[in-house]
């Protein structure tokens, strides 16, 4: 009867114990592969040159942000530098965005919402950015590398 009752027990606590919705997490740092972006009817296809520009994209639990710059160290027509950083809810996979930084300030304050898939190590972003004061409204794919 002892040995009935420990194994209910037993059974009763790894079943609470145990979590059957598996957590999809963002936590990590990718490297942006591949974007693209379509303003209207006009589609521009960027394929990344990892020779002149790097940006990456991080996660925590609660917070996002990224860095893109030139790798000529602003020594030519090709220099830049641009950053940004907020929070973000991620539900299934929409992905929700708040722009709390940016280094280009009237993106600042703003909300995006994407679709956001994993595949292995691939993290896929999609949606529209639209900022209406500014004139903006396009539609972004990215594809990101997790470097870590």
């Amino acid at each position: 009867m002892k040995k009935i009752y420990f194994c209910t027990l037993a059974v009763l606590f790894m079943t609470a114990c145990h979590n059957s919705k598996p957590s999809v997490t963002l936590n990590g740092t990718y490297e942006l592969m591949e974007s693209t972006t379509i303003k209207g009817t006009d589609t521009i296809l960027i394929e990344v040159d990892s020779s002149k520009s790097k940006m990456i994209k991080m996660f925590n639990d609660t917070y996002f942000s990224f860095f893109n710059h030139d790798l000529s160290k602003g020594v030519d027509s090709s220099a830049m530098f641009v950053s940004g950083a907020g929070n973000y809810v991620l539900e299934g996979n929409k992905y929700i965005e708040n722009l709390e930084f940016c280094s280009y300030r009237p993106w600042e304050g703003k909300q995006f919402v994407f679709t956001m898939q994993i595949k292995g190590d691939t993290l896929i972003q999609e949606g529209v950015e639209e900022i209406p004061e500014l004139g903006i409204k396009q539609h972004i794919t990215e594809k990101y590398i997790r470097v870590n």
